[in-house]
């Protein structure tokens, strides 16, 4: 990883070993931003204030080598990304406004899918893990990550029951307690009905009849508008003085044809006015049909106003712009009629389409009461069973994993303590069946699950939280973070000062144990022990300047004398200390002691 301006981190560049790589450093030097870069390399969450002061932007950029078919490599060339010589380069930016940014295998990426490769390339274990892993909930949630596919297969059917059983049981209880208030809905909904089936609209009715009482109520007025225009244009027989439009306009074209012969534009000229005169002709005849059609009888205007009134009526009770009746989808877009305004009847029609569904359903309820109460019943059987099946998964993996821990613990200087694990239920009478009891239940099934130790022989198991002192407590939680580390399919494991509180042999413990899970994946610590760093096959120690910022030398691989006096200096503070030189040389020997037993 190259790290730029983060935090107490100017420019530095760490190489991790592919077997145990240690990280150490005075307190403040900058140790824990070597886990929050790859935690923002996997796409933890930016933070403006982890930009350094003076900074323009915090700069993450990593090289991580997978394997093509990886499971990783896979989606990244889902999303673009391209291998470099058989490593995925990523890079992450956090501006000091807190933007970021993310690149992977030379392509902008969103953050999140950064996020979905962490799963596949690194499992990181700290000490937020392990106070998380004091609490029951995360403890029934590390068990099933243990016991894989056992516990996911029934875990999976048991989900989906259970989300359509809770479905099941809010609509009977929606149909029952609201009785009273659908039988209210549907009385409403059927009067509606009723007077829409009464009046009989009938799509676009409003618009026709609103052109009829416009005409109507005009009529005088449009007949005598027809008539005079029609003497305008044809003449009127009994004035024969008049000079209509269609005699002049018949003379001009007798003259234009008589001098046609003589010049083509001229002729084209008498053509037009030829066709003019039939167009005047024709109009004039619509005119005279017109007003002899023109009825201007007062009863029908008043029908037709009578009946504008009943459409006005009900357009304005279940037209478009109510709301659709409760349960139904949305109200339907009423049709245009043509002038840009809303057909009032076709929203009517649509309202009462709709309603008549939605009173059906509603009428409907005791059959649909009897349908959801045989499903209910039929779920809460299927979820006893698969609720039993749960329990007997998690009890067997269980005493896989309890048995597991316990041999870590006996690696880790606790040859005598003892972890089990209680998986319990509570009665209820209104809960599933489980061992032949009734049992409450929820979304992950009947089970309490509680991690227990019992650190000596003849001690009462108790919760960890409280069966263990501060030290037994970090060598538990380091034991608990080791099978996992066993059971996960990820090729690196971070371990962020899970050895705090452990101290002497059982730090040397830890160290060993560390070193014999980077033989088949790589391990990364980041620790305050010497008897941990000294079982690392790679040592790297971060410095800071006397102007306290960690340069891109800042990062240093110790070998031979310079990791002697580091571990001299996480000893006994003192680099130059003979005692601590010597106790540092004997650790060495040790680790390598064990890793020459490793080998052989």
């Amino acid at each position: 990883m190259r790290i730029r301006s983060l935090g107490v981190i100017d420019d530095a560049v760490v190489e991790l070993s592919p077997g145990f790589t240690a990280v150490t450093g005075e307190t403040g030097a900058g140790k824990t931003m070597v886990v929050t870069s790859l935690g923002l390399l996997l796409g933890g969450r930016a933070d403006a204030g982890l930009v350094r002061i003076g900074a323009k932007a915090a700069v993450v950029e990593g090289r991580i080598v997978v394997s093509p078919d990886a499971p990783a490599a896979l989606r990244a060339e889902e999303a673009g990304a391209e291998l470099d010589d058989g490593a995925l380069l990523i890079s992450r930016t956090v501006s000091a406004e807190g933007r970021s940014r993310a690149h992977l295998g030379g392509r902008s990426v969103p953050v999140g899918l950064l996020g979905e490769l962490a799963d596949d390339l690194v499992a990181v274990h700290g000490q937020t893990d392990q106070q998380g892993l004091l609490r029951p909930a995360r403890q029934r949630q590390a068990l099933d990550r243990y016991a894989g596919y056992g516990v996911a297969g029934p875990l999976g059917e048991y989900e989906i029951a259970y989300r359509r059983l809770r479905a099941v049981a809010a609509e009977l209880e929606e149909i029952t307690t609201r009785a009273r208030e659908r039988a209210q809905e549907a009385e409403l909904l059927r009067f509606g009905l009723e007077e829409i089936a009464a009046a009989e609209p009938q799509p676009g009715e409003d618009a026709e009849l609103a052109a009829e009482a416009e005409r109507l109520g005009h009529a005088e007025a449009l007949a005598s508008a027809a008539t005079a225009a029609h003497g305008a244009l044809a003449g009127n027989p009994e004035d024969l003085e008049a000079v209509d439009a269609a005699t002049l306009v018949a003379g001009a074209h007798r003259a234009l044809e008589a001098v046609r012969s003589h010049d083509p534009a001229l002729a084209a000229l008498a053509d037009r006015a030829g066709e003019i005169g039939i167009l005047l002709s024709d109009v004039a005849g619509e005119l005279a049909g017109y007003a002899d059609d023109l009825d201007a009888d007062p009863l029908r205007l008043a029908a037709v106003e009578e009946r504008r009134a009943v459409l006005t009526h009900l357009i304005r009770k279940y037209g478009s712009d109510q709301p659709a009746p409760p349960g139904t989808p949305g109200a339907a877009g009423a049709e245009d009629d043509g002038d840009g305004r809303p057909d009032g009847c076709a929203a009517v029609l649509a309202w009462a389409e709709r309603s008549a569904a939605r009173l059906a359903e509603l009428d409907n309820d005791d059959d649909r009461i009897a349908e959801l109460t045989q499903e209910h019943d039929t779920l809460r059987a299927e979820l006893s069973g698969l609720a039993q099946a749960l329990t007997d998964a998690r009890t067997e993996a269980a005493k896989r994993f309890a048995d597991a821990v316990t041999a870590e613990l006996a690696e880790l200087a606790m040859p005598h303590a003892r972890v089990s694990i209680d998986i319990r239920q509570t009665e209820s009478p209104d809960g599933v069946e489980v061992d032949g009891r009734r049992v409450a239940f929820g979304p992950t099934g009947a089970d309490e699950v509680e991690l227990l130790l019992a650190p000596h022989p003849g001690a009462q198991p108790r919760p960890i939280a409280k069966g263990a002192s501060g030290g037994e407590l970090s060598r538990v939680m380091l034991a608990v973070e080791v099978v996992f580390a066993g059971s996960a399919p990820v090729p690196t494991y971070l371990f962020d000062e899970v050895d705090a509180g452990v101290g002497g042999k059982a730090a040397v413990e830890v160290g060993r144990r560390l070193a014999r899970l980077a033989q088949s994946a790589q391990v990364v610590v980041v620790t305050h022990l010497p008897q941990v760093a000294a079982f690392a096959d790679r040592h790297l120690v971060v410095e800071k300047t006397h102007e306290g910022s960690v340069t891109r030398s800042g990062v240093q691989a110790m070998e031979g004398e310079d990791r002697i006096r580091e571990l001299s200096r996480m000893l006994a503070g003192q680099e130059d200390s003979e005692l601590a030189r010597a106790h540092a040389e004997e650790l060495l020997e040790t680790a390598r002691a064990t890793t020459d037993l490793r080998s052989g």
